[in-house]
């Protein structure tokens, strides 16, 4: 085993690796940009290097910094996580260069599934079955579009490089191929600098279900399936293993072929096998497809270390170090369900954008594993993905299992940033999921009704107010105190709307709340406040960002400042901002050009992705006030435009 090894990775991705170090009596380095100068991944490592500057361009992508680490700090062996650099070959091969283990597959196994296109000709010639698409070189567009007809409407344009759903886009028309082939490319050539597509069917009622694999470079295993089907924008949601409705037939069939894939470019180190599923006829034998090969250890490994009790990076460390696999295959076996949530910083009503801002509160719940590289204090950054924690359950059976899941996401507290924590419960309660009826679809066909706001009833109001005026814990010894009456005040909070509240205080733990048309007698027992002679599904918390009410629905106001001016007395349709910290991508217009509401106007690059910015009304460009390149903060004035009717 090795003495000590360096993670070329942050966050999360880090603490994970060191968490199996530690116990296995490896030390641990790691490295740090400026930005994650106080991070926790640096605070729990034994060494800790500083690399570069905030970008990952100027530190975690730079592969030659992360080795003269290592050389430095004495390291055996590099372990890159997840993400960055763990798909590198040239890495691979410059770590291994250096005299150091890299700890994962050879370069050439790295490069034999870099490419969609490589990886599906050379696994088809394995006998692993691929979706029917075109997967040449030839990159005109006419001729791409040549191939769709053929392959016949709807298809999916994907990248050849790179995977997370960056540079797809799902293609219902011919007349809408162009565009979206443009669109897949311009994100493609950003996030992997290789703007080369392929086409392929779109499978109808899709599954999404892969299988961890992991092998020694000559033998290899699968620790059985993951269920990832649950997506948003071909980004996972929620993760569970195993997939509901797997048969025994058909997971033979599905893990050998995993395992002649793994076995055909002679893999070393945990890898996922992805298969996309045709599950309009349930799950057949017939019915899946290679979609790709994820040459490294895979964001919810945790699933399946829940299901087979097995720790997936220490057999990472041991076959690296050069033992033999830890088990044969007919000593893997399944036990129970397990499920994993993403929890991330980003605004679902705004369209699940990504969101900054510092966790003033962070809180878990006991009894579920919560993967975090953040605490409270800690700060959202623009620069890289905006995961605050992985949360995952596990349980005897799958309606156990996601009972557990539900109640870890009620009992889950964060303030200081907006979150998808609201639309993670409402997925853990959904019906279709959990009779465990899933598809890529599922999140899209019910969105408005998973992405809804909860409106707050009138106890939710009540505690609320109490927040607002201060009474979180209690009025003290002195509370309720007047010469001739109970103490009587107006509160006034918002969050949507400005509510306005009565309270009076009869004493130190109790008060009567009249707010939404109701009146509600408050009693503070055992340290909770009690409405109406009950407890609530609310848990009350005050922090300087705001009053924070926990629970199943979670619902965040702000006390009301009379001397803050209306977001849209400010601004209006005329204002193009950044909706978050990013950099300005491309502008596609000019001072003085006329524009129709819809019109594409920038793109921002924010978090790993690109948004664009459109027009919201038909008009004029008045002023263009930043240009390509320019990083702007969240909230930043872009273009301003003066609507049609104004210049008439």
């Amino acid at each position: 085993m090795f003495r000590r090894i360096l993670i070329a990775n942050r966050g999360e991705i880090a603490l994970r690796v060191m968490a199996t170090a530690r116990r296995l009596g490896v030390e641990t380095v790691a490295v740090y940009s400026d930005a994650d100068r106080d991070a926790a991944h640096v605070a729990a490592a034994d060494t800790a290097v500083h690399i570069g500057g905030p970008a990952p361009a100027e530190s975690y992508l730079r592969g030659a910094a992360i080795i003269a680490a290592a050389q430095a700090t004495g390291a055996e062996a590099i372990h890159p996580g997840y993400g960055f650099l763990s798909e590198n070959p040239e890495f691979v091969a410059a770590v291994e260069a250096a005299g150091l283990v890299f700890i994962g597959p050879s370069a050439g196994a790295i490069r034999a599934m870099g490419l969609k296109d490589a990886a599906k000709k050379l696994m088809a010639e394995a006998g692993v079955p691929v979706v029917p698409g075109y997967h040449g070189e030839n990159q005109d567009p006419e001729h791409l579009s040549g191939a769709a007809d053929a392959i016949g409407y709807p298809v999916l344009i994907k990248a050849v490089a790179g995977g997370g759903g960056k540079g797809m886009r799902k293609v219902a028309r011919a007349e809408d191929f162009m565009t979206a082939l443009e669109s897949a490319r311009g994100e493609a050539r950003t996030a992997f600098g290789n703007d080369a597509v392929l086409v392929e069917k779109l499978v109808e009622k899709p599954r999404h279900i892969e299988l961890q694999v992991f092998g020694d470079g000559v033998r290899a295993v699968h620790l059985f399936e993951r269920d990832c089907s649950l997506q948003r924008r071909h980004q996972k949601v929620i993760e569970e293993a195993p997939a509901p409705g797997m048969t025994e037939a058909m997971r033979a069939a599905m893990g050998a072929a995993a395992v002649r894939a793994a076995e055909a470019i002679g893999y070393k180190g945990a890898g996922t096998v992805e298969f996309i599923v045709d599950a309009s006829d349930g799950l057949r034998e017939d019915r899946f497809w290679f979609m790709e090969m994820n040459t490294r250890l895979q964001v919810e490994h945790p699933v399946t270390e829940a299901i087979t009790g097995l720790d997936l990076v220490e057999w990472q460390l041991r076959v690296a170090a050069g033992e033999a696999l830890p088990a044969r295959q007919e000593d893997l076996a399944i036990r129970g369900h397990a499920f994993e949530a993403r929890l991330y910083a980003e605004d679902v009503p705004a369209g699940f954008l990504p969101s900054t801002g510092r966790l003033v509160h962070l809180a878990f719940p006991e009894g579920v594993r919560a993967d975090s590289g953040v605490r409270a204090g800690d700060a959202i950054s623009p620069w890289y993905d905006p995961m605050i924690a992985k949360l995952i359950v596990h349980g005897p059976t799958r309606a156990t299992a996601l009972g557990r899941l539900a109640r870890a996401l009620a009992g889950t507290e964060v303030a200081g940033t907006v979150t998808n924590l609201a639309f993670l419960g409402a997925l853990a309660r959904h019906a279709a999921f959990a009779a465990g009826d899933v598809d890529t679809g599922l999140i899209e066909r019910d969105l408005a009704a998973l992405t809804g706001i909860p409106v707050p009833d009138s106890t939710a109001l009540a505690l609320a107010a109490l927040g607002a005026a201060g009474l979180a814990e209690g009025a003290g010894p002195q509370g309720g105190f007047s010469l001739w009456a109970p103490l009587r005040r107006q509160i006034r909070f918002e969050a949507e709307e400005l509510h306005t509240a009565i309270i009076e205080t009869a004493g130190p733990t109790e008060c009567v709340v009249e707010v939404g048309g109701a009146r509600h007698e408050c009693r503070l027992t055992a340290g909770r406040w009690w409405v109406d002679g009950a407890p609530t599904p609310y848990r009350l918390a005050v922090t300087p960002a705001g009053i924070h009410l926990f629970g199943a629905c979670t619902h965040h106001f702000r006390r009301h400042d009379p001397l803050l001016r209306g977001a849209d007395e400010a601004g209006g349709a005329g204002l193009v901002t950044a909706p978050m910290p990013g950099l300005v991508k491309a502008i596609f217009v000019a001072a003085g050009e006329p524009v129709a509401r819809g019109a594409r106007l920038a793109v921002l690059e924010a978090m790993k992705m690109e948004h664009t910015l459109a027009a919201a009304c038909d008009g004029q460009v008045a002023e263009v006030l930043v240009a390509p390149g320019a990083q702007v903060d969240a909230g930043a004035t872009l273009i301003r435009l003066e609507e049609a009717d104004s210049t008439a």
